[in-house]
This record gives structure tokens, C-alpha cells and sequence, in this order.
């Protein structure tokens, strides 16, 4: 059997009110940055009135940006720096995630942004790090993943590194609860896209399709519930299990061609990853079927599809599956409907060939002319 590594937190919670436990956990650090999503500010005030009679000194940076570029990170950098924190908690969706752990790791780093930007180019990280998910998307709270938009190229630029791995990771389902439905829905899906593009990737691995088998099933199964009612603890806890495995699938596999299809999406109209993802998943997902037929018959039965006679009427059943959880969560079924123009799809498709750290996963070869039509087929 090939092999595979995992790296995973220190220290991982899961549970409902488990966040709870994140000021004890930082009672042994003088110097907090606490790197928080703007509507959250309140909750990380609340953790700063905790901690100041433990002696902890903690700034709060808020962050009320969508995706992190180059630019805001440089301009939160120069910040958290002058701070010296000896610890960075992030607390938010994937995009605060992703800042506080390139924050944490290029604090005291003689590597530039530059210098670290790719895979496996982050050489160290100092500062201690903390990850607190407010969404059930990204799983960003478990991977070495962490993902930066150039302004300029329109590119989405990966830093992958185990150094970008948390000390601590508190995944509280409770911290979702007041996600309003489009966001559930949409970073529930990119959740799902993570666990069903790990499990049919080209470099799967029977220890990862088990955490993204998993995966699937919980996001299919409560994906809707949450969105229709997020008071729904249950449906809440699966989501954020359900994220977390995605997660998990990230590093040792990571995803394919509905990551870099999406990315442009993101880059050129700024349509969030999670939307951008979910509208390209079932079109993706009908692509790659015949690279392995087998394989995407038993992702169909985890989204909740009936058996058919064979693998392939299995598999379509899956595809109808996936189109249904999609329409019931008000996922838009065309680029179009994002206000996407037929006139920019060579652009998209050539922007979207350039990541090739995913597309070399794809079940399927997927060359400029496929994702043309990928694009033309939602339009």
C-alpha cells in the first residue's frame, strides 16, 4: 500500500460548548493576537474580559474583508507584528482561518509571503496557533492549507505546509448556529466538494476515503435541516463533523477540478468559494463519472441516492442526488444566475488551467477545451 501522512492538531476538540475551554488553553501565553470575523467581535470580547485577569495581554484584529488577498495580508501583517504575539487564535469562516495561520507563521520568519507561497516552501512557525471555525465549510481548522488572492493575476496562490497545522483546534457546532442559511448552505456544500473530491481523486488512499466517505454521508444526510432551521443542533454538529473531515482530506489528497475551475470564479467576480464551488459540483461530478464508475456509484449512496441496476445507473442516481441537495439549499443552477458573462469563459478556462496542483488530481484529464465546456454547460 502507498504511503500516506497525516498532520493533524496537537490538540483537537470537538463538541458542543468546547470553546469554552480556549481561555484556559491560553492561560499559558503573555501575548494573544486574536484574529476574528467582524460580525464575531462581540464573541472575542468576550474571551478578552476572560483573559485580562489571567494576565494575558490580547489584541483584537478584526476582519470584515471577504477572501484574503496579498495586499490585506500585509496590511494585518505589519499590525499583529508590531504586537508580538506569542500566540494567534483565529476565530471565523476559512478566510479568517487561513490569515491567522499565515499571520502566525510569518511572525519572526525570515521567509517572505513570496518566498512561501507554494507547497511545502514554509520552512517554520514560531508563534503558537489557534483555529476556532464560526462556519462548517472549509476545514480549515485541521489542514496545512491556506489560500491568498492575487490581486493583480486574479490567481488564487496556496501556502501548504505542515506549519500551517494549529497547536489547537476547538470545533464548537454551537458557534454556527446564528450562520445565516445561504452561507450554511454554501460552505456546507465546499465542505461536501472536499470530501467527494478526496474520495474519487487520482491519488486517493483507502485511510482518507474513509474521513471523506464519512463526510459525504453526514453533509448529505443534514446539509438541508441545517439550512432550513439553524437551531438544529444535530443537523449543526454533523455539518461541523462533517467539515472537519473534509478537512482532514486536504492535506494527504486535497482537491481537484471543482478547486480549480471555482478559483477564477472567486478571483475575476469575487463570488465567494463556497457558492463559486457548489454551482460547478454536480456539472464536475457528471465529468468525471466514467474514470471510475465503481467509485462514484458508492459516492452517490453516501449523498443519500437509491441503488440502481449497475454502478453507472447508481451513479446517475448520485448526480440527481447531488442536483436535488443543491436546489433545496437555493444553490443558483448557472453561472449566469451569478452574473457571470459567456464572453469571459476563455479567460476563466485559461486561468483556471494554470492550477495545476489540483487539476493533476482530477479522476478525469481536464484540458482548456473541457473546461470551456464545463462552463458553457452552466451558463
Amino acid at each position: 500500500m502507498k504511503e500516506i501522512t497525516l498532520h493533524q492538531p496537537a490538540k483537537l476538540v470537538f463538541g458542543n460548548g468546547c470553546s469554552s475551554q480556549l481561555p484556559e488553553f491560553l492561560s499559558v501565553f503573555k501575548k494573544v493576537a486574536f484574529v476574528v470575523a467582524g460580525p464575531l467581535v462581540s464573541l472575542a470580547r468576550d474571551y478578552y474580559s476572560i483573559c485580562k485577569p489571567m494576565g494575558i495581554e490580547m489584541e483584537i484584529f478584526e476582519y470584515e474583508h471577504g477572501e484574503p488577498t496579498f495586499a490585506l495580508y500585509e496590511q494585518f501583517f505589519k499590525t499583529v507584528k508590531d504586537f508580538g504575539p506569542d500566540c494567534v487564535v483565529g476565530c471565523g469562516g476559512g478566510s479568517v482561518l487561513d490569515l491567522a495561520k499565515i499571520l502566525a507563521a510569518m511572525i519572526g520568519n525570515p521567509q517572505s509571503i513570496g518566498d512561501v507561497t507554494g507547497i511545502n516552501l514554509l520552512k517554520q512557525r514560531s508563534v503558537k496557533l489557534v483555529c476556532m471555525p464560526t462556519t462548517s465549510g472549509t476545514g480549515s481548522e485541521v489542514s496545512p492549507n491556506a489560500i491568498l488572492l492575487d490581486e493583480v493575476s486574479l490567481e488564487k496562490r496556496g501556502i501548504i505546509s505542515p506549519f500551517l497545522v494549529p497547536d489547537a483546534s476547538f470545533v464548537d457546532p454551537e458557534l454556527t448556529v446564528k450562520l445565516p442559511p445561504k452561507i450554511t448552505a454554501e460552505t456546507g456544500i465546499d465542505a461536501l466538494s472536499h470530501c467527494m473530491e478526496a474520495f474519487t481523486n487520482k491519488f486517493s488512499h483507502p485511510l482518507i476515503d474513509h474521513y471523506a466517505i464519512k463526510g459525504v454521508e453526514l453533509i448529505a444526510e443534514h446539509i438541508v435541516a441545517a439550512y432550513q432551521d439553524g437551531t438544529n443542533v444535530k443537523a449543526r454538529g454533523a455539518l461541523s463533523m462533517g467539515s472537519l473531515l473534509g478537512g482532514i482530506c486536504l492535506g494527504p489528497v486535497n482537491t481537484a477540478a471543482v478547486h480549480a475551475l471555482s478559483y477564477p470564479l472567486g478571483g475575476k467576480y469575487h463570488i465567494p468559494h463556497g457558492l463559486a464551488n457548489a454551482v460547478l459540483l454536480a456539472e464536475v461530478y457528471q465529468y468525471n463519472m466514467s474514470a471510475d464508475m465503481a467509485k462514484h456509484a458508492r459516492l452517490a449512496l453516501a449523498l443519500g441516492a437509491k441503488q440502481g441496476k449497475d454502478v453507472k445507473e447508481t451513479a446517475l442516481h448520485g448526480l440527481d442526488q447531488l442536483r436535488n441537495i443543491c436546489r433545496a439549499c437555493g444553490i443558483p443552477e448557472s453561472l449566469g444566475a451569478l452574473g457571470i458573462v459567456e464572453n469571459d469563459i476563455p479567460e476563466m478556462a485559461a486561468l483556471a488551467m494554470k492550477v495545476t496542483r489540483l487539476l493533476k488530481n482530477n479522476p478525469r484529464p481536464l484540458n482548456y477545451e473541457d473546461a470551456v465546456q464545463i462552463y458553457k454547460n452552466l451558463m
